[in-house]
């Protein structure tokens, strides 16, 4: 497993706030576990204690995002090493997979999940998955949705560093929401336009009126 998948928890994480529409999906112990994926092992460690910690480090990923997206490289550099550091992470060399052609492992390196605290063992592969992101990407890679009001987080993986919405439902409501102002603007101007068009010509008993030139 390569390390930049990681990256992808502080995604999960972020995402599961909507600030501008007011919903919160992490309010329970539940709501944790579910982050962990098929990390059951870890999962299992999560209590009641760990909600409000998770939104702790969710708000600060989110001030990563949140940095990167208004171009303020250095501060997004500077708020997820303040989380490395408060969260170190424990690298191992796993070989759970196997080839298929001889048996033998396909060694690989492997973020070890923090032993005794759920938020702390997720804030430091989360942490650790977006800085290896980062550098091997850029800090312009870490984007927030331009589709109001979303502002999900995402990363952008695409050649041309052209990304600009966390989904395709959010890309395809954009275009919509873009095509529908145009053609309103196109609509007053056309509207616009008429009415002094209209303004300009004379009336018609200006038009029928012609000099009279008798006694000339």
């Amino acid at each position: 497993m390569e390390l930049a998948y990681y990256s992808d928890y502080a995604v999960r994480l972020v995402n599961t706030e909507e600030p501008a529409r007011g919903k919160d999906a992490l309010t329970s112990v539940e709501a944790v576990r579910d982050l962990f994926g098929p990390s059951q092992s870890a999962a299992r460690r999560a209590t009641d204690a760990d909600v409000t910690r998770f939104r702790s480090v969710r708000a600060r990923l989110r001030a990563v995002f949140e940095a990167a997206d208004s171009g303020d490289e250095r501060l997004a550099v500077h708020l997820l090493n303040s989380l490395l550091l408060e969260f170190p992470v424990s690298p191992q060399v796993s070989g759970h997979d196997f080839r298929d052609d001889d048996g033998r492992p396909l060694w690989h390196m492997h973020l070890a999940d923090h032993p005794s605290n759920a938020t702390a063992g997720y804030a430091a592969i989360a942490a650790m998955g977006l800085a290896f992101h980062l550098t091997e990407y850029g800090v312009d890679r870490l984007g927030l949705c331009e589709a109001p009001p979303c502002r999900n987080a995402y990363l952008d993986t695409s050649t041309n560093r052209s990304r600009r919405y966390c989904s395709d439902r959010c890309a395809t409501r954009a275009n919509v929401a873009a095509y529908r102002a145009r053609k309103r603007l196109e609509a007053d101007r056309s509207e616009k336009t008429g009415l002094t068009a209209d303004s300009t010509q004379p009336s018609s008993a200006q038009g029928d009126r012609r000099p009279d030139l008798r006694g000339r």
